[in-house]
């Protein structure tokens, strides 16, 4: 098939920035549906996803994001999206070959934009696929629920270092592993890790003056009335498995929840971040992913677009709103919400015999306690070369305690995401606590379920910080944990960690009550203690047979 290609071309953005744009288009004449992409790794290999769509019969459009290919604006991530992918819309639909209709589609940053443009809904922009959607700010991307990670900075480079994509830098896990190495055993800032990196970045610098959920993260996405005017169809894809879950999954629930007529699917199975955009591997870490769930999400994405652009049947793969792939089932299943879904409390009870989730709450007094050494960095090289398999023959058991259930009689299956309410004391104005959940299998090993981080201060409201009494009984609830569909065998157990966030890979809260980004080793004094009481709990989704 020919095609023709208009590459480098420039548009202003209603506040005079620029931004790069290109075209292909196939060889038929006709005003075609667009399908729009916007990403902020500029390459000239994306003319190719340009040229895909061109093959089946629409025009294809990269959108570089302002500052990349171009664009001689500075680079900012994240922040010029919704007017930018709105003026370039515009553009598009007065362009001849354009029949006044757009489509967009992409994973991770991609995604994000996808949301990003809808929160100023353009009337040309009729569906969107958004992938493995980032949730910027708090969601799980710069942070997670607050805490920094330094990964963030590896990202910000391989985006920054100049006007295309730097990933020979971004793969160089030596040097990476290393920067957050020198970083942690320093006891610097957190704030010094660019420097400590050689090179200082005024983004990052930025990110870490907006630990809250503040304005500056909430324009980039849409709020609660922005959901209830986006009424395009949307089919949003993510994994179990998939880092940028979390992200994903608010917006399917907070566009469904204020949205009533929100016609949105959710397609989410087995897979990292990469299967969550249609490359699906079948082995993720040490775990096999049943067979059905092997499926050809590129070719349910060009239907998806066949049907709301071409007036073609829906893809028959969608059954309900909500398709998800049941582990150790080999089946999918399709429902209309999660509101169903029945839980069941587990306490984390301390008893003579040692820590257990138990059906029932003990005496409430009782705790178990844990301690940590913030001025220890003799775990360095240890902490940088730990590996979570999804299936592992053993777990980390250093500044954490662990809780184990009895073994279930029956077999049932755990759908949703673990959530409940953690009741403690710590010797600290604030305290990072993580916390993995497992199933421990019959043939002794482990699967990680769920994880969840969560800094203390901000439990009660993301928009402003609220400092422990050191001493005191706190009630913090457990959110934003990551879902997963799984059969649990009769016999397994489930197996509860938590600890405290210690790490090179995030930053370290030193519980002064000061923003923690500028805490420094000097700040740990003495070791953390922390008292997890017998009537914290943590609720499981449960579908039974």
């Amino acid at each position: 098939m020919s095609y023709k290609v208009y590459d480098s071309i420039n548009i202003r953005t209603k506040d005079n920035g620029i931004v790069t744009v290109s075209v292909v288009l196939n060889s038929t004449g006709n005003p075609k549906n667009t399908i729009l992409i916007n990403t902020i790794y500029a390459d000239p290999k994306n003319i190719d996803r340009a040229k895909y769509f061109a093959q089946k019969g629409y025009a294809g459009v990269i959108l570089n994001t302002r500052g990349k290919y171009l664009s001689p604006d500075p680079i900012e991530p994240f922040e010029h999206e919704t007017e930018d992918i709105n003026t370039v819309i515009d553009w598009i639909v007065e362009q001849p070959w354009s029949n006044g209709k757009v489509g967009m589609i992409g994973g991770s940053y991609l995604g994000f934009s996808q949301w990003a443009a809808a929160k100023k809904l353009n009337p040309a922009l009729k569906t969107i696929i958004p992938q493995a959607s980032v949730g910027v700010g708090v969601m799980d991307f710069p942070m997670r629920n607050h805490i920094f990670m330094s990964y963030t900075l590896r990202w910000l480079d391989q985006v920054m270092n100049s006007k295309m994509t730097d990933n020979t830098d971004f793969n160089n896990t030596q040097k990476w592993n290393s920067v957050y190495k020198s970083w942690y055993e320093s006891g610097k800032q957190f704030r010094k890790l660019d420097s400590i990196s050689g090179k200082p970045n005024p983004v990052f610098q930025k990110w870490l003056n907006h630990p809250d959920e503040d304005e500056y993260w909430q324009r980039m996405i849409p709020d609660e009335k922005d959901f209830e005017g986006i009424n395009i169809p949307v089919l949003s894809t993510t994994g179990y498995f998939d880092w940028n879950q979390r992200g994903a999954m608010h917006y399917f629930l907070q566009h469904t929840k204020f949205n009533k007529n929100a016609e949105h699917y959710l397609i989410i199975g087995p897979y990292d971040h990469a299967g969550s955009q249609g490359n699906i591997n079948k082995t993720i870490k040490n775990f096999s992913i049943d067979p059905v769930a092997k499926i050809d999400l590129h070719k349910i994405f060009l239907e998806w677009f066949d049907y709301i652009l071409n007036g073609k049947p829906k893809p028959s793969f969608l059954k309900d709103k909500i398709n998800y792939q049941v582990i150790g089932d080999n089946q999918w299943k399709s429902i209309s919400s999660f509101n169903a879904i029945a839980r069941q409390k587990l306490y984390m009870t301390h008893t003579p015999d040692g820590n257990i989730l138990s059906d029932t709450r003990s005496d409430k007094a009782n705790f178990t306690k844990i301690q940590v050494d913030l001025k220890n960095r003799l775990d360095t090289d240890e902490l940088l070369n730990l590996k979570y398999n999804i299936i592992d023959s053993h777990i980390y058991e250093k500044n954490n305690v662990v809780f184990t259930s009895k073994p279930f009689v029956k077999p049932f299956e755990l759908t949703g995401n673990f959530t409940g309410q953690l009741n403690f004391s710590v010797n600290k104005k604030d305290v990072d606590i993580y916390m993995n959940l497992y199933e421990l299998m019959n043939d002794g090993k482990y699967f990680l379920l769920s994880n969840n981080l969560s800094r203390a201060s901000y439990s009660a409201n993301n928009k402003k910080r609220d400092l422990l009494v050191p001493g005191r009984k706190e009630i913090i609830s457990i959110y934003n944990s990551e879902f997963i569909s799984k059969r649990i065998a009769k016999g397994s157990r489930l197996v509860l960690m938590i600890g405290l966030v210690k790490s090179p890979f995030w930053e370290i809260n030193y519980g002064t009550g000061k923003a923690v980004s500028d805490e420094t080793i000097d700040d740990a004094k003495e070791p953390v203690e922390i008292k997890f009481y017998n009537d914290s709990y943590i609720e499981i989704p449960i579908i039974k047979d």
